[in-house]
């Protein structure tokens, strides 16, 4: 009988040890957290895009990181020769925009750009601006080349200025303006801007009579203080501009899908209601 007692004894205390160790086991278990996602890295790129794309490339940009969580879109806005110089000089950047091929083409041949994804975006037209009191009673283009006009220009090394001259020689191959048309208007020139920018600024605060920008270089803020006349196409240039990622962007992928963002059909119809025609 007493062998009988310590057998079952012995069953009940190993039973209890089973329960006990059942319950520790189940304890530790439950006290183990589970995993989460690791956070996505929050992804900045830098956009040097011709001053001219200001308030677009803006607008833009903030359309495109309230569709991209987590993505940064810093634009550096100046003019494309500057831009050229400041990637040439070491200035870290992801995307170029420029006003002109030539300095996409200077950036491409001498190594700065990933050429597979330089296409053009956009193309454009001279317009001339004069103020809105229009105190020199400028009302065709004929009246550019009266003597006493003050004209704002183009600097020689930014775009605006090539475009506009050979809107001027085009314009004195014929006979409705003479061959002495664009040396007359020239005579005018009282300023050289180093941006567009700069030229709609003088016309807006009536420093000047005239000044060659582009058809979509007047912001919302100055359209109630200047005139635009419209220069007829047989006059305007080919004007075409490029945009590409730059070899050393540190986010190569999210660089290329901006562009495609600007190129999208929603960044199209940005790009017109700015005055640009996208290619």
């Amino acid at each position: 009988m007493r062998t009988k007692i310590v057998f079952i004894s012995a069953i009940l205390i190993m039973a209890v040890c089973a329960v006990l160790v059942s319950g520790c086991s189940t304890t530790e278990t439950s006290a183990t957290p589970t995993p989460t996602a690791a956070p996505v890295s929050a992804t900045e790129i830098k956009v040097f895009a011709a001053g001219a794309l200001n308030d677009v490339f803006t607008n833009i940009s903030n359309q495109y990181e309230a569709e991209h969580p987590g993505v940064t879109v810093m634009c550096d806005f100046d003019s494309s020769p500057n831009l050229q110089t400041q990637i040439e000089q070491g200035a870290e950047a992801d995307v170029f925009a420029s006003a002109a091929p030539s300095f996409m083409n200077n950036l491409k041949s001498e190594g700065y750009m990933n050429n597979s994804t330089i296409g053009n975006f956009v193309s454009n037209k001279v317009a001339l601006i004069v103020p809105k009191d229009n105190k020199a009673n400028i009302t065709t283009l004929k009246d550019l080349a009266r003597p006493g006009v003050r004209i704002a220009y183009g600097a020689s090394s930014i775009p605006i200025s090539t475009y506009a001259s050979q809107v001027l020689s085009k314009m004195s191959n014929n006979t409705t303006y003479g061959a002495d048309y664009q040396k007359n208007v020239m005579r005018n020139v009282i300023s050289n801007e180093t941006t567009v920018n700069f030229i709609v600024s003088k016309v807006a605060l009536d420093e000047v009579d005239a000044g060659f920008v582009y058809v979509s270089d007047v912001p919302s803020e100055y359209k109630d203080k200047v005139t635009v006349i419209t220069i007829p196409d047989q006059f305007q240039p080919t004007i075409v501009w490029p945009i590409g990622v730059l070899k050393a962007s540190k986010s190569p992928s999210v660089a290329q899908d901006f562009i495609n963002y600007v190129r999208s059909p929603k960044g199209n119809a940005t790009m017109r209601a700015y005055g640009f025609v996208p290619v």
